[in-house]
């Protein structure tokens, strides 16, 4: 291997996962140039699966990895072009991505910031196409650049070719494809403000703000999200654990003739988009300990290691919560998170 990767065999992975689930990588390499990625991938010991792994805040092991676990480190971030309104930054896929926002932000740059204090590095962002307070990241990508494993080449990919949707995309339908190397994007120094999520407005006024900026709706983001999300430094979680889920109209209608104060909103043409934690809240599941596995007393849509739970263990507990929703609503719910050596 050269210079730019570390390969580790029999990788412990509880220190790199934020559930803090133990599990065994039987290889980790971690890599410090996308430029070493070809070389790797055609080494002895890529064969076999691979995983790509970065700050480990989506994912939940139910087993030990039996391939090659890939943990991209190249983080820089730069900005390629600016015409004095609008910029591009092209930041690399190992960069922080809560220290993108800030970046950005720092340099009068708007766009991200009601995505402010999301968990996890810029490769995932567009892969989970990761959304808060409104916004998704989708919005501001100009391209994404990815190692395309089947063509043995880097790709740029537009929008549409990344084909977004709510919390997916090409490279989450195709994990075995493709490896996000950098992420480009489109931001404005007068983009107007997204303040209507519930909470945001009145989280500004709190602070005696009425015209804000966007620095200041990052930092009223990253309040209303440390006081409603467990601190994943704090107690094990991988944030929201199951997606809001979206149903035919005619399903949420019947659930707010039944249920009237039951968060709904527009999803597309027939379809609208509930609340998975007002369901789950509904079922009684919020503050639910079983041994080590658990559900947050902060919020009822997080999943929580207070010690020792195995992957199997809150695999279990997430099952049985989905199943409990889908007897009392008839409402089906998806993880959110990644589930490795097991299938939901």
């Amino acid at each position: 291997m050269s210079e730019a990767v570390t390969l580790v065999e029999n990788a412990p992975l509880a220190a790199l996962n934020t559930l803090r689930v133990a599990a065994t990588a039987r290889r980790l390499a971690e890599v410090r140039s996308a430029a070493a990625l070809p070389a790797l991938l055609d080494s002895p010991q890529a064969r076999g699966p691979l995983l790509v792994l970065g700050a480990g805040s989506n994912v939940l092991f139910a087993a030990d990895y039996p391939g090659l676990v890939l943990r991209p480190l190249f983080d820089d971030v730069r900005v390629v072009a600016d015409d004095g309104a609008t910029a591009r930054v092209r930041a690399e896929a190992g960069a922080g991505w809560d220290d993108l926002v800030g970046w950005t932000l720092a340099r009068g740059f708007a766009g991200l910031e009601n995505l402010a204090l999301i968990p996890g590095q810029v490769g995932a962002a567009p892969i989970q196409n990761i959304g808060a307070y409104g916004a998704e990241v989708a919005e501001s990508i100009e391209q994404v650049e990815a190692w395309d494993r089947l063509q043995h080449r880097t790709v740029q990919l537009s929008p549409a070719d990344c084909a977004f949707g709510y919390r997916d995309s090409v490279f989450k339908r195709e994990p075995e494809r493709w490896i996000v190397t950098a992420v480009e994007f489109r931001l404005s120094r007068a983009a107007p403000l997204r303040l209507d999520y519930a909470g945001l407005r009145e989280e500004l006024a709190a602070d005696g703000v009425t015209d804000p900026s966007a620095q200041q709706v990052a930092a009223a983001v990253r309040r209303l999200r440390r006081r409603k999300l467990p601190d994943p430094a704090v107690i094990g979680n991988a944030g929201s654990f199951f997606k809001n889920p979206v149903v035919a109209v005619s399903v949420a209608a019947r659930l707010r003739a039944e249920h009237p104060d039951a968060p709904v909103h527009p999803a597309g043409e027939g379809l609208a988009k509930l609340s998975a934690a007002w369901l789950i809240e509904r079922c009684g599941w919020r503050g639910y300990r079983d041994g080590d596995a658990g559900v947050a007393a902060q919020h009822a849509l997080v999943l929580v290691n207070h010690g020792s739970a195995s992957g199997d263990q809150l695999l279990a507990l997430a099952r049985r919560v989905a199943q409990s929703v889908s007897d009392r609503f008839g409402v089906l719910l998806d993880p959110e998170p990644r589930i490795v050596g097991a299938v939901w």
